[in-house]
């Protein structure tokens, strides 16, 4: 039996498909080289832009029509779009989600895949490494929330451990993944249903604390160790202990490794003990993915974004005092709702100011569940959205594919 993964999505998608696969190899399937030599295809969905989506309708579609011509093939979906509906109480999502695509016959939350097995890595000398999954900062346009949940933090020994192995089979070079990285360990200090309590209330014992001129610095235990973490801010206050920079610390110090690369990182949380690591270690990539999103104020605001373009430019300013030889990259939406022309405009003009390697520039799409698709209108029209896209489009991704700086 033959085994087919297409995954569409981000670096977490495909430690995903890497995961899936160990899953079906342990059951004693072998990879097919080709979607039509398979027995079973499985499909790795996204959720993010609703052309992800159509691209997985389309594709279903394609191998329900193979079937009804007499082909034998189970057609597996898992991934964002089954993570949403599997998490819908009431069932009726994941009823539509089956009523659309009546051809699959598996909808596998990716939950259930665990991390029981080793993952069947793709390239030779590259690992991707889930260090976390999920997201508590429920920006108003992203659907991740509701597809992959709360954030929930893999053990420090597993990932050391993983990583350590990858080592001994020559994997010089891995790429830590989580939502956002930098509230790695989070849930691990204090427990998953206290974080969110953590961000509103100033008087908890584990947060950093300052009195009468005193600070309260909490260590904790990890791994059998007493270890001091890193707060990070939320609401412009040190608030939440994390251990992102000790992870990174202990992950630089395993022999064999020679490049650590992470992915994604928020600007709010983004600590100076984090920068002083990347800073003091040449194993860790000097290139940054730092989100931006919009480089208007009110836009930020609108989006859930726990920062000012000020300060984001403020952080920048510091990695590049800090961090020789950084480069930065990006994510961008264009044609947010309500976004103005000015307030188009201002985003230009940060991209300029910061001088981005590279944007991964995307046309608003509105996404069921989030905040904006309850409360926002999506007015800009696609004409508009597409002509702003293609001005960031030239202005950092083909400028720098240009002069050879697209990184």
């Amino acid at each position: 039996m033959k085994y087919y993964i297409k995954t569409f999505g981000c670096a977490a998608n495909e430690a995903d498909s890497e995961r899936v696969a160990a899953l079906y190899e342990a059951r004693g399937y072998k990879r097919s080289k080709t979607m039509k030599a398979a027995d079973d295809v499985v499909i790795n969905t996204c959720m993010i832009r609703a052309s992800a989506e159509h691209r997985v309708y389309g594709l279903v579609y394609n191998l329900t029509q193979e079937k009804k011509k007499g082909r034998k093939v189970k057609i597996v979906v898992t991934g964002c779009m089954v993570g949403m509906a599997a998490r819908e109480k009431t069932g009726k999502m994941l009823a539509t989600l089956a009523k659309k695509m009546p051809g699959v016959d598996e909808f596998l939350p990716i939950e259930e895949v665990g991390f029981d097995f080793a993952p069947i890595r793709t390239n030779a000398h590259h690992a991707w490494v889930p260090i976390a999954n999920g997201c508590n900062n429920f920006c108003t346009f992203c659907v991740v929330p509701f597809t992959r949940g709360r954030e929930i933090s893999r053990p420090m020994g597993d990932i050391i451990t993983e990583v350590r192995e990858l080592a001994a089979k020559g994997m010089a070079h891995i790429t830590l993944v989580g939502q956002n990285v930098n509230s790695y360990g989070a849930d691990l200090l204090v427990g998953a249903d206290n974080v969110q309590v953590m961000r509103d209330l100033p008087d908890k014992q584990y947060f950093r604390i300052e009195k009468e001129g005193k600070i309260n610095e909490k260590t904790f235990m990890v791994e059998g160790r007493q270890m001091k973490p890193t707060y990070v801010k939320h609401l412009g206050r040190l608030r939440i202990p994390t251990l992102f920079p000790q992870l990174l610390t202990a992950i630089s110090e395993i022999e064999g490794i020679e490049v650590i690369d992470f992915i994604s990182s928020n600007p709010w949380d983004f600590s100076d003990d984090l920068i002083n690591v990347i800073a003091g270690n040449e194993k860790i990539s000097r290139h940054i993915h730092l989100p931006v999103q919009a480089g208007d104020n009110d836009v930020l605001k609108k989006m859930n974004r726990w920062y000012t373009r000020e300060e984001y430019l403020a952080l920048v300013s510091k990695l590049k005092a800090r961090v020789k030889g950084v480069t930065i990259s990006t994510d961008i939406i264009v044609g947010f709702p309500g976004e103005t022309a000015t307030q188009f405009e201002n985003t230009v003009k940060l991209a300029r100011e910061v001088g981005f390697s590279k944007a991964y520039v995307a046309i608003y799409s509105d996404r069921p569940m989030t905040a904006a698709h309850k409360a926002l209108t999506d007015n800009i029209p696609f004409a508009e959205k597409k002509r702003r896209w293609s001005v960031l489009e030239e202005l950092v991704n083909k400028t720098n594919l240009r002069a050879g700086t697209y990184k």
